[in-house]
């Protein structure tokens, strides 16, 4: 998995503003919502919901604002929306797809044109960079600045491939975990049933092949090209081939 560090992007979204943060909210919502509309909204027999549950408090969200959010996508008049996928070009020809969650494709579809216009990049067709990426599972286990634990990797390494994990790595005291994508729930259940602190747990699409740019400006443009991305409540998840 060289190249890719989930914990590196999660360190980068923490030095994010308090508005930015709070749209966090705003965009797992969405994701709670149409995951309630797609299985249901009992957790127990929808995994993908209980996995969304997970994420919602590891960034925070309060447990009355999850349940207020299943409550209201179960409602017959509940807003609809749809998942899209965008595949192009950042800068240097780093390979971008975005995830998006909206209830406009129309809008969705524009701002994400001008942000690929405005920062040197292209929006291609479906497909175009799709073929360079594997749908994963990745969890990250370790403790906060502020924790002076400590985690025994041979044991954590043993736990999670008897759980069923695929692959793991460890940078820093931080250890990454990854499964098959059907695979992520029962993995990070084991290991929080072991008590393991679990700093977040989602899927991911980890790409074959890396990118560096040495040109400042491309440097500069992919870096807003991610952040304006990422900015925008309709985008879930923003994922690149750039060696940062």
């Amino acid at each position: 998995m060289s190249g890719h560090s989930k914990w590196k992007n999660i360190m980068h979204k923490k030095e994010k503003t308090d508005a930015q943060r709070a749209s966090v909210f705003t965009k797992i919502g969405k994701e709670i919502s149409i995951a309630v509309k797609e299985g249901g909204a009992d957790p127990v027999s929808n995994s993908k919901l209980r996995d969304l549950i997970a994420k919602a408090k590891q960034n925070n969200v309060p447990n009355d604002n999850i349940d207020r959010i299943i409550k209201k996508a179960s409602a017959a008049d509940a807003v609809e929306y749809e998942e899209i996928t965008y595949e192009g070009y950042g800068p240097g020809g780093i390979a971008v797809i975005v995830a998006a969650a909206t209830d406009n494709r129309n809008r969705t579809a524009s701002d994400v044109r001008h942000f690929f216009d405005k920062y040197g990049g292209n929006l291609g067709t479906t497909g175009c960079v799709s073929y360079m990426f594997t749908d994963k599972g990745v969890i990250v286990v370790g403790y906060d600045e502020d924790d002076d634990g400590e985690i025994d990797e041979e044991q954590l390494m043993e736990d999670a491939l008897e759980a069923g994990a695929a692959d793991f790595s460890a940078e820093d005291g931080v250890f990454e975990i990854y499964t098959e994508p059907d695979d992520l729930s029962a993995v990070r259940e084991a290991l929080e049933a072991k008590k393991y602190p679990i700093i977040s747990a989602e899927q991911d699409k980890i790409p074959s092949t890396y990118i560096t740019l040495t040109d400042e400006e491309a440097i500069e443009n992919m870096r807003d090209l991610i952040d304006h991305l990422e900015e925008s409540d309709d985008v879930s998840q923003v994922y690149h081939n750039w060696e940062e």
